[in-house]
């Protein structure tokens, strides 16, 4: 009460105040009375009860700020029937989580819980407007700059109108959650921004707004907000780029699902179906507010009623898929029943007698264990229990960890696990190798380069994350040698230990968004390099030996994928990986083996264990096409002198103007030229050629009679080939060599 009525805080008038309270929570009605709130400002409310399903809830009691009759005559009905108004705002809401919900029980029977608390929060734009005495929370300092910079783009002024509120509102949220590391995706939370930018980019083409502009009012939430929450500032402009990439994106969608509507239009008549607005939605992901509104403009309905069908057939579809693809375990009630411990003790040993505690179908159970389960991106340990490989270890719904192998055991049985030390060791190395991988991306592209999924095994380590736009070569081989850096000329102790949540934090460990964690995490520190993680570790990162990128590829909007590997033999491992460029360089050089002139082939780049072999390779491969290019054109242009130096050798009668000529195998670059030199040579009326050369023959005819088209068509008639051109030069063709000799006689009969 004090913060509210006191002139040194908000100073606001008690007697502007009004209180709401459940009914039976008279202690907090005469709380407010004893704080000097009129009785009749302080309301019962039987609503006025928080809890959502089982766990704490209680009874609440809500303030509001009455902003006079000029907002609305009514009076406190208003409150107690609960309608919309202006006049009365709720600016705070008190909690008093004091009962613990339960199914089956009346609310006056809940038990209370052993410790109570107290949950309590105002709106900060609320406050605002009411301080600054504005209609409503959007033509306040916190979201007005926004408004007037969309009346600046689009000229519109603003008077009210719900598209500049949902723009302001939308790209407010969307740059303090992208600042915060969420990312544009089509599933979970990043599904809702990629719909929040959606919606806001539709509401903007309301305002004329049909190119990108969202992007520009990323400054003015910065300028507005950046004061306070100082992390807006650093992230400015990475949060631009992505929102202006998603909007082109979005934009793209828009063009290329209207392109489509407008084909269904005119297929469909006045009515689109459900089936194509949901293919529209679902194929192109274009929405279903715009479909209805480009239909409209043409005079057309939308069959939504159907498209509802479509969107619950495919929403009960992807239940099935989840219900079919869903982890059995948890599922099966024997797994979620089986509760005695198992103890993972693989950090510190390889190898350990342990006592089968459970058997089931899928596999066994050890009191103790040193095999590490597949979780976090590392995959599970490799290895034997009693001379039986282990095929695969996985994590049961209460922790322990479940062994898959072929044998036959019972329980109460000793066994001997072991796990495979060499594999274990390659995964350890790609592990810690991913954690410093993580932070030279970080150093390299931006703090916002944050990890989006991750696998890590003997083989390699593979690292998805987010970012706007594809780095260069020479920006990936830097993040390369950065991590080299680290590993062979300033490697790092690696220090795992265990402490609360905050206090990792705090030591700047990184946690990813989204995440959730215990209280108690495991840190693994590498002074370099933080991170939350519960997976195997080198001691030193020297241990890693070397590494090297080995691939780098976009998988999605915004999210990049790079894979590499580490250990002694990095050479062999990065050739393993270049088997298609070496595929396509053997193919290049079949071809230059087989051409009519040797030339100096260059050397192929020696393997060096770098993702600068791939670039060096990828260049070699393109300079060898570059000269093989350049080759043919020489073969070709010897050719072509050939044939042109010999032109007489073509013609059988030098004083005949009409003549029909058949060539063998002539470089088609090289006919017309011929057809010129030829016409020239004998001062001809008209002059055919036909070449044959690949089982394919190909027309070319020059007349001064004007009848050279008539004769390619004729030509290209009687042997099932296609052809035309002017009355003084055509062409044609065919592949049917059958009637060529009839065609031919009929050609030089119609000379």
């Amino acid at each position: 009460m004090e913060i509210l009525t006191d002139p040194k805080w908000f100073g606001f008038p008690v007697e502007k105040l009004y209180m709401t309270y459940y009914p039976d929570d008279l202690e907090a009605r005469d709380q407010w009375i004893r704080l000097g709130v009129d009785p009749s400002h302080i309301i019962p409310r039987a609503d006025n009860f928080w809890e959502i399903g089982s766990g704490p809830c209680g009874p609440d009691t809500e303030i509001y700020f009455d902003r006079g009759d000029s907002y609305d005559k009514r009076g406190k009905e208003l409150i107690e029937l609960d309608l919309e108004n202006e006049r009365f705002i709720e600016i705070w809401n008190i909690v008093f989580s004091q009962f613990n919900s339960k199914p089956g029980l009346k609310r006056e029977q809940y038990p209370e819980l052993p410790n109570k608390n107290i949950d309590t929060g105002a709106g900060l734009e609320r406050f605002a407007c009411v301080i600054q005495q504005t209609k409503t929370n959007f033509e306040t300092d916190l979201f007005f700059p926004i408004i007037k910079h969309t009346e600046e783009i689009s000229k519109i002024k603003y008077t009210g109108q719900m598209a500049f509120k949902v723009i302001a509102d939308h790209i407010k949220a969307l740059t303090f959650a992208i600042s915060d590391g969420a990312i544009l995706s089509n599933e979970g939370r990043g599904y809702v921004l990629r719909r929040l930018l959606r919606r806001a980019v539709k509401y903007g083409r309301t305002l004329n707004l049909t190119e990108p502009f969202l992007y520009l009012l990323v400054d003015d939430v910065v300028s507005t907000m950046g004061v306070f929450y100082t992390n807006l500032k650093e992230t400015q402009s990475i949060v631009k780029k992505l929102v202006l990439k998603e909007e082109q994106k979005f934009l793209e969608t828009i063009n290329e699902g209207e392109k489509h509507l407008l084909e269904a239009i005119e297929k469909e008549g006045k009515v689109v179906s459900g089936a194509t607005a949901f293919k529209l939605y679902d194929t192109y992901g274009f929405p279903i507010e715009l479909t209805v509104e480009i239909a409209e403009e043409h005079g057309v309905k939308v069959n939504q009623d159907d498209f509802i069908l479509e969107l619950e057939k495919q929403k009960e579809r992807s239940r099935s898929a989840r219900t079919n693809k869903g982890s059995m375990k948890a599922q099966q009630e024997e797994y979620l029943n089986f509760t005695k411990p198992s103890l993972f003790i693989g950090y510190d040993t390889l190898q350990t007698e342990a006592k089968v505690i459970k058997v089931f179908d899928e596999g066994i159970v050890l009191d103790q264990t040193p095999f590490y389960a597949t979780s976090g991106g590392q995959v599970a340990d490799q290895g034997t229990i009693n001379g039986f490989e282990v095929v695969d270890v996985s994590k049961l719904p209460n922790g322990q960890f479940i062994h898959k192998l072929e044998g036959e055991f019972n329980e109460g049985d000793e066994v001997l696990a072991i796990v495979d030390a060499y594999k274990r060791l390659r995964t350890i190395r790609n592990h810690s190798a991913a954690h410093l991988f993580h932070q030279s991306i970080k150093d390299t592209f931006g703090k916002h380069a944050n990890q989006q999924g991750s696998q890590v095994s003997p083989k390699s380590w593979r690292f998805d994350f987010n970012h706007y736009e594809t780095e260069s070569d020479n920006q990936i081989i830097h993040v390369e040698n950065l991590v080299k850096h680290y590993i062979i000329k300033h490697p790092l102790d690696v220090i795992i230990r265990e402490m609360p949540l905050d206090e990792a934090k705090k030591l700047g460990a990184m946690a990813l968004f989204g995440e959730k964690y215990h209280d108690i995490v495991r840190v693994v520190d590498m002074g370099w390099s933080k991170e939350l993680c519960g997976g195997t570790h080198v001691k030193n990162t020297k241990e890693i030996v070397d590494f090297a990128i080995v691939s780098y590829e976009s998988i999605g909007s915004g999210i990049y994928r790079m894979e590499g590997v580490t250990g002694t033999d990095i050479k062999e491992q990065v050739k393993s990986y270049l088997e298609p460029l070496y595929n396509e360089v053997q193919i290049l050089n079949d071809k230059i083996s087989r051409m009519e002139s040797k030339f100096n082939v260059p050397s192929i780049p020696v393997i060096i264990g770098s993702y600068a072999d791939i670039v060096n390779l990828r260049s070699y491969i393109v300079n060898l096409k570059e000269l093989i290019k350049e080759q043919e054109k020489e073969i070709s242009k010897a050719k072509s002198q050939n044939v042109l130096q010999n032109i007489d050798s073509f013609i059988k009668d030098p004083k005949s103007k009409k003549q029909v000529i058949v060539l063998h195998d002539v470089d088609s670059k090289v006919l017309k030229q011929l057809l010129d030199a030829i016409y020239d040579k004998i001062k001809a009326e008209t002059l055919f050629i036909a070449n044959i050369a690949d089982q394919k023959v190909t027309f070319l005819c020059k007349s001064e009679k004007n009848n050279a088209d008539q004769l390619i068509r004729l030509a290209a008639h009687l042997t099932n080939g296609s052809g035309g051109g002017k009355p003084n030069l055509a062409q044609g063709g065919t592949s049917d060599l059958t009637n060529l000799d009839i065609a031919l006689e009929k050609i030089k009969g119609s000379l």
